[in-house]
C-alpha cells in the first residue's frame, strides 16, 4: 500500500508528530551517499550496517519501487487464533475503503500489540513514525505515536511491533466500533501512507 486513504473525520492536526525541542532533521542523503561516508568512523559503520549499507556497495535500492510500500497490520495477541488478526494493505482502493465497514474484532480485556510489515524500496528512509488516532462516535478515545526507525532498502519486508496495550471491556466497550486513522510519517513531515481501519470489542476472538 503506497496511496492514501484518507478519513476526513480525524483532522491532520491529530495526526501531527510530537516534536522534539532542539532537535534538527538530518540531511536526506542516497544510499551511495550513505555508502562512502567516513569508513573510519566505527558508530557510522555499526549504523550502515543496520540498514545493509557498506562501504563501496552503493546502488542497493530499486528506483523503481516505492519509497515505503506497506503490507499489513495486525493486531498481534498471545490469545489470539493464529497469534493475530491482519488487514491485508495490499488490497485495492475499493476494498481499502471498506475496511470501516469490516472492523477487525479483538477480545475485552486482552493484552496486544500493534504490528506493521512494510517494505523500503528505493532509498534509505530514517525518522520513520507511525500514529493513530481512534474515535468512537466521533470522539477521539485514544491516540498512539510510536517510533519505526531508519531503514535502507531490501527486498524483504520489515515488521515493526510497537508497546503492549490492553483492549478495553464491559458492556460499554463493546456497544459500538472505533475508527482509527493510522499514518506513517517521516522526521521532515513526509506522509508515506495514510488510511482507516476499524476494530470492535467482543467477548471473544471472531
Amino acid at each position: 500500500m503506497s496511496s492514501h486513504q484518507q478519513d476526513p473525520s480525524v483532522g491532520d492536526e491529530e495526526l501531527r508528530p510530537t516534536q522534539t525541542e532542539g532537535y534538527k532533521v538530518g540531511e536526506k542523503k542516497t544510499v551511495e551517499e550513505y555508502a562512502q561516508l567516513d569508513a573510519n568512523d566505527e558508530s557510522l559503520a555499526r549504523w550502515k550496517a543496520s540498514l545493509g549499507i557498506g562501504a563501496g556497495e552503493g546502488g542497493a535500492g530499486d528506483p523503481s519501487k516505492p519509497k515505503l510500500a506497506l503490507h499489513s497490520l495486525s493486531l498481534v495477541s498471545a490469545s489470539a487464533p493464529g497469534g493475530r488478526v491482519s488487514i491485508n494493505l495490499e488490497q485495492g482502493k475499493e476494498q481499502l475503503e471498506a475496511l470501516k465497514k469490516n472492523p477487525l474484532t479483538v477480545k475485552e480485556g486482552v493484552d496486544y500489540q500493534v504490528s506493521i510489515s512494510f517494505t523500503v524500496g528505493s532509498e534509505v528512509l530514517s525518522g520513520l513514525k507511525y500514529l493513530h488516532v481512534v474515535k468512537r462516535a466521533g470522539i477521539t478515545v485514544d491516540k498512539l505515536e510510536e517510533m519505526i526507525g531508519s531503514y535502507g532498502p531490501r527486498a524483504e519486508p520489515y515488521e515493526k511491533r510497537f508497546a503492549q496495550e490492553e483492549a478495553p471491556s464491559g458492556m460499554l466497550a463493546r456497544g459500538g466500533t472505533n475508527v482509527v486513522r493510522s499514518r506513517v510519517i517521516d522526521d521532515d513531515g513526509t506522509v508515506y501512507a495514510d488510511w482507516t481501519w476499524a476494530f470492535k470489542i467482543a467477548k471473544d476472538w471472531a
